[in-house]
């Protein structure tokens, strides 16, 4: 299981909303991934049309927890704004915080990215800050009182999979609250690497909505997450330079 902050899920795949060819698809690609959690950013929401398409319309929302999101935030005051505007609409009090400093790279401000985490830990949101993948700053935020860390495996929507596992791992292995791997992941074989190194979860959404058959994609990586966790817990064997028989050598007939 799954716990952050109170609340506790059997999913450890985190699936965005965003990208999607058109709602039928995305609900589909939804409830095949049998996710628990669903992220969006607030300000692509139509919260002062209620007449315009919604795509939470579309699914059972009793069924998810809804993971808004603060994109397109550049500053400590916007991602504030857009995290207490998701609370007044009565969305959720999970929020992911997400600071960009640079609309080339969108990697995240540190500096903003850690302040915002600071001020909405203080107003009692459930904070899951997505940073660079720096185990320093990844410890400053858990200090903060972030809820989960989510470092990104490589930048927003290229695909590249995971560029610095080793840093990923420091993070893991250091980090007290749930860590979930986001930005970046391509493919399945990507999902796996991620959870084979401990992480808690992985957030995924170009990968899925981007795909030629979202839907398939979607149940892919469902169970990429289940066998990168198993394989985790199961624990690899170690690396070999020579061959080592699978068969025992002693007690053979001769």
């Amino acid at each position: 299981m799954l716990k952050i902050g109170e609340y506790t899920f059997k999913s450890r795949l985190f699936l965005g909303t965003g990208k999607f060819p058109d709602f039928e698809v995305q609900k589909e690609a939804v409830e095949v991934s049998e996710t628990e959690i669903l992220t969006f950013a607030v300000r692509r929401m139509n919260i002062y049309q209620p007449d315009q398409p919604n795509f939470l319309e579309m699914l059972d929302l009793e069924k998810y927890k809804l993971l808004p999101n603060t994109a397109g935030a550049s500053t400590v005051e916007e991602a504030v704004r857009i995290a207490r505007l998701a609370r007044a609409s009565n969305l959720c009090d999970m929020i992911k915080v997400e600071v960009i400093a640079d609309q080339k790279t969108l990697l995240p401000d540190p500096i903003a990215t850690l302040e915002a985490t600071r001020i909405l830990v203080k107003e009692g949101f459930t904070v899951l800050p997505y940073t660079s993948d720096d185990p320093v700053l990844a410890r400053k935020l858990w200090e903060a009182g972030a809820h989960a860390i989510m470092p990104g495996g490589s930048p927003i929507g290229s695909g590249q999979g995971l560029l610095n596992p080793l840093y990923l791992k420091f993070i893991i292995e250091e980090c007290p609250v749930p860590v979930i791997i986001d930005a970046g992941i391509g493919s399945p074989k990507d999902v796996v690497e991620a959870m084979e190194l401990g992480a808690d979860g992985v957030l995924l959404n170009t990968a899925v909505s981007r795909a030629k058959d979202p839907v398939k994609m979607a149940e892919a990586m469902k169970h990429a997450v289940i066998a990168g966790r198993l394989g985790y817990e199961a624990g690899r064997i170690l690396k070999r330079e020579m061959a080592s028989p699978s068969s025992p050598t002693e007690g053979l007939l001769k």
